[in-house]
């Protein structure tokens, strides 16, 4: 596998949901902390390049899968394909945290294709 990974451990960014924070960077692998903010949902989108593995770990999530939409809470995960569409919404009064698991050939912040946004963003 020619992996190229673009994060380090640490790295963290402020979005208009909320903010995640790069946890741990290995050969094939990132995990992040994900906080999405009361009222506040991520955009539609799908990946070329990665899967997703995500465990609830605060709140209850409503996520999108492909034609499916769903609520997750504590300790309850998802997997998502590369080429999946999906997205998690916070429609509660509390903040919802998840852990993410990235694997896949090339592990980058551009590898995502938003179908949908709130906030504008391409």
């Amino acid at each position: 596998m020619s992996n190229q990974i673009t994060y380090k451990r640490g790295d963290a960014d402020d979005r208009p949901w909320g903010r995640w924070e790069v946890l741990d960077v290995g050969d094939a692998h990132i995990v992040k902390r994900i906080t999405v903010l009361p009222g506040k949902i991520l955009s539609l989108q799908r990946h070329k390049f990665r899967d997703e593995h995500w465990t609830i770990v605060k709140g209850i999530g409503t996520v999108t899968l492909d034609d499916k939409i769903f609520d997750k809470g504590y300790n309850e995960a998802v997997f998502i394909k590369r080429g999946q569409i999906h997205r998690i919404a916070n429609q509660t009064d509390d903040i919802v945290e998840f852990i993410e698991v990235q694997t896949g050939d090339q592990l980058r912040e551009d590898d995502i294709e938003r179908l949908e946004d709130a906030y504008g963003r391409s």
